[in-house]
């Protein structure tokens, strides 16, 4: 190809003039496409010939495209009786172009393109979607904490400024990074290698080889074309070395992967990771791989994060920019005023922040002790200030440098890689704001704000709820049994159901989020409502139906020729476990059949209490299944 393929149209050329002139440059580009992120995070990608958009460029860019609200996930608020969406461009953000390398245009012999448009969804002239509720909590940030600084001049006067006539913008960096698991198509898991290789950390940071190798290095340049400037890749925890064949290729891979890069505003990070995970399966499946993005893709081994990084800084006037949560003195204090308070209304308010993290059966599958999955609500500072932590079986992690303040900021280690990143970004900086105004208010200083993030069960505090601890220095899953961190932490939910009804539960707690008309009722409650709805209906179907596949893979093996007793009892145990889970009788119905029930007769309740039942005896049965083969020569 001789020409360099355009990838991305900057904001300061979304004039009429621009899009004309650099459409006709590239006329391989014959396809627009809106991308609207609805409530579920999914991204719309619809094929407008490029000629709609020439013909009228004014008018596509000024008014909205129609879709139909069946399309895109809005329940209760694209309704039958009143189903219009528009899609509205946002031209105050970059443009990308998405190329089907497998399609070449006759013409100039360049891979056909489209150009994707970021939109936000319109529905009775609101804006109902992910893009633009992440939108309003960006400018609802920025301006709560400019009143903040007025208010209450001891928070600016902590960072060594002296008045917020000093500050010319307030900037919020966010960040995501994506895991994910790639295998050659039909290869099965052998999950007792899988598990050995994770124990000893055989493929962490390992050298990766051939087409792994290979699809990981283009996505990177590609990535870097589209400006989204890729900071690292490599071999994640999960995964067993690659076999290659004599002629160098690989025949079977099962390898857990991680791509990282920079940090931008909340929206582009957002966009970002959308870009970031079509490029590397784009990538990856035309080498013949299989990727998954899913929290859990295999049972038993690590599963794939998207941990989500928030930071917040202010320009001064004087062209100096500087971190609003880091302490004036690193080897004083943790944090700022503002930023213990930013950590608090995180934490605080995890509760209501929680179902827009994990909505799924999936994200949950993930979500248990051991994996550097977190399921509590607390966080670490460090064993000293000059010793910073990164422990990670903490929810929220302080990254502190002590060299490069500038760099401090939270992680959100909860989110995994399909989580809707727009909302969690949203939702945590709604928070952050709420704790932030909570510490200002209280007058306290850094040295106070520290103790009470570090109370004790018990200990009142002016914020923090009483009988709960929400810093800690350990590691938790070991240092404590599973009730010592339900008292001290908390009770977290263990399914889709559990989390959803903690908005009812903690329903006080909604108002940080509904600060600024940010998150409405009808946005919440939309939510809620999709997010049961798809749980219960996979719960039915797609979930039972992989448990029976498993079942019926777990098969006699021993013989009479080469049989003991002892496999004769555990394979006893085990058809005995397969019948209480699958097989109906005249006199009692199945699990299986009991978790249908239950969700057919809407007893939500019943029906998560019956999830976890069957995942329990599942892992049982799976564990009973590996003794029993063992054994089996």
């Amino acid at each position: 190809m001789g020409k360099e393929l355009l990838y991305t149209i900057e904001k300061n050329e979304h004039t009429k003039e621009d899009i004309k002139r650099i459409l006709e440059e590239n006329p391989n580009i014959k396809f627009v496409s809106l991308m609207g992120v609805d409530l579920g995070g999914n991204a719309t990608d619809e094929k407008i010939p490029v000629k709609f958009l020439l013909d009228d460029i004014d008018d596509f860019l000024a008014s909205a495209v129609q879709t139909d609200g069946s399309s895109v996930e809005l329940y209760n608020i694209a309704t039958l009786n009143n189903a219009k969406v528009d899609l509205m461009p946002d031209r105050d953000c970059r443009w990308y172009v998405d190329y089907n390398m497998e399609f070449i245009d006759e013409e100039t012999g360049l891979p056909v393109g489209t150009l994707k448009i970021p939109a936000f969804l319109i529905h009775d002239n609101k804006k109902v979607c992910s893009r633009g509720i992440l939108q309003k909590a960006d400018k609802y940030f920025k301006e709560s904490l400019m009143d903040v600084f007025k208010t209450y001049p001891k928070v600016l006067e902590n960072l060594g400024i002296e008045s917020a006539d000093e500050i010319e913008d307030i900037g919020l960096t966010a960040a995501t990074e994506l895991e994910f698991w790639v295998n050659t198509p039909e290869d099965k898991a052998d999950l007792e290698k899988l598990y050995i290789s994770q124990s000893l950390k055989e493929q962490y940071w390992k050298r990766t080889h051939g087409v792994i190798r290979t699809c990981l290095e283009e996505s990177l340049i590609i990535l870097g074309k589209m400006g989204i400037e890729p900071e690292m890749a490599h071999k994640e925890v999960g995964g067993i070395p690659s076999s290659i064949s004599i002629e160098g290729k690989t025949n079977h891979a099962m390898e857990q992967l991680e791509i990282s890069w920079k940090f931008s505003t909340p929206l582009q990070a957002a966009d970002n990771e959308l870009l970031v995970r079509d490029v590397v399966e784009d990538v990856f499946t035309a080498h013949g791989l299989e990727v998954t993005f899913k929290a859990k893709p295999i049972d038993g081994v690590a599963g794939n994060g998207g941990h989500t990084h928030f930071g917040v800084s202010v320009l001064l006037k004087n062209g100096k920019r500087q971190n609003v949560f880091a302490p004036v003195d690193m080897k004083s204090d943790y944090l700022s005023i503002a930023g213990y308070g930013a950590l608090m209304g995180m934490l605080y308010n995890y509760e209501v922040i929680n179902p827009f993290v994990t909505s799924s059966i999936d994200g949950f599958n993930r979500l248990v002790p051991g994996f550097e999955a977190p399921i509590c609500i607390v966080t670490s500072l460090g064993h000293s200030y000059e010793q910073p932590s990164r422990n990670r079986s903490v929810l929220v992690g302080l990254i502190r440098d002590m060299k490069n303040p500038k760099t401090l900021r939270f992680e959100l280690r909860s989110p995994n890689p399909l989580s809707n990143k727009y909302l969690v970004i949203a939702a945590g900086y709604q928070a952050m704001i709420e704790g932030i105004r909570a510490a200002a208010e209280s007058g306290f200083g850094p040295k106070e704000l520290e103790k009470e993030l570090s109370k004790q069960p018990g200990e009142e505090g002016f914020y923090l709820e009483k009988d709960r601890a929400y810093r800690d220095e350990h590691d938790i899953f070991e240092y404590y049994s599973e009730d010592e961190r339900r008292k001290r932490f908390g009770n977290p939910p263990a399914t889709v159901f559990e989390n959803m009804k903690n908005i009812e539960k903690f329903s006080y707690k909604l108002k940080c989020l509904k600060q600024g008309n940010v998150f409405t009722d009808a946005v919440i409650q939309s939510f809620k409502v999709g997010a049961i709805d798809k749980w219960q209906k996979k719960l039915k179907t797609r979930l039972i139906e992989q448990n029976i596949t498993r079942i019926r893979a777990l098969k006699k093996l021993h013989t009479p020729e080469n049989t003991d007793a002892i496999d004769e009892v555990i394979w006893k145990s085990i058809s005995d476990m397969k019948y209480d889970l699958m097989k109906d009788t005249l006199t009692k119905e199945s699990l299986f059949t009991r978790v249908r029930n239950a969700v057919d007769n809407k007893e939500y309740a019943e029906a998560s209490r019956l999830q976890l039942e069957m995942k329990r005896k599942m892992n049982d049965i799976e564990q009973l299944y590996l003794k029993y083969k063992k054994n089996i020569y």
